[in-house]
């Protein structure tokens, strides 16, 4: 078991956003000290690390519970083998939305090197600028 420092270290978070995670019920300690100090398992940090992954994917609090939710239900096995089949239709839905975002996000990248080409090509085409004479060194043609 894991108390939250040691959670915010092995996932990157700070204190303040593993505390806000568990007060919007999107990972919740497995339990507590008898000082009341929050313990997390390993399941508690990978679901933290999880949290964290799908951060950029901008979904809403409302998506990020179903997408929790329905892989919780499935990892445990109780549901029923219909509700199985939507339950994985729901992951699917979020592979299909990560998906569309990484290949937004690939565009990006592709930009961003494209313009970094650019602006080396640009500033390696540039005349060199002469050196400045030092102070009281002679001049050339003087």
């Amino acid at each position: 078991m894991y108390q939250i420092g040691d959670a915010a270290q092995r996932t990157g978070l700070s204190l303040r956003t593993i505390r806000y995670y568990e007060e919007l019920r999107l990972v919740v300690p497995s339990g507590r000290t008898s000082g009341g100090f929050r313990l997390y398992t390993e399941d508690d940090v990978e679901r933290l690390m999880l949290v964290r992954a799908m951060k950029p994917l901008h979904l809403s609090l409302a998506s990020t519970r179903e997408m929790l939710a329905a892989r919780d239900r499935l990892a445990r096995g109780v549901a029923a083998p219909g509700e199985m089949e939507a339950l994985v239709a729901v992951l699917r839905r979020y592979v299909t939305t990560a998906s569309s975002e990484l290949a937004r996000l690939e565009v990006r990248v592709e930009n961003a090197k494209e313009t970094v080409a650019h602006l080396r090509h640009e500033i390696e085409e540039q005349p060199r600028q002469p050196r400045r004479a030092r102070a009281g060194a002679p001049q050339r043609g003087t």
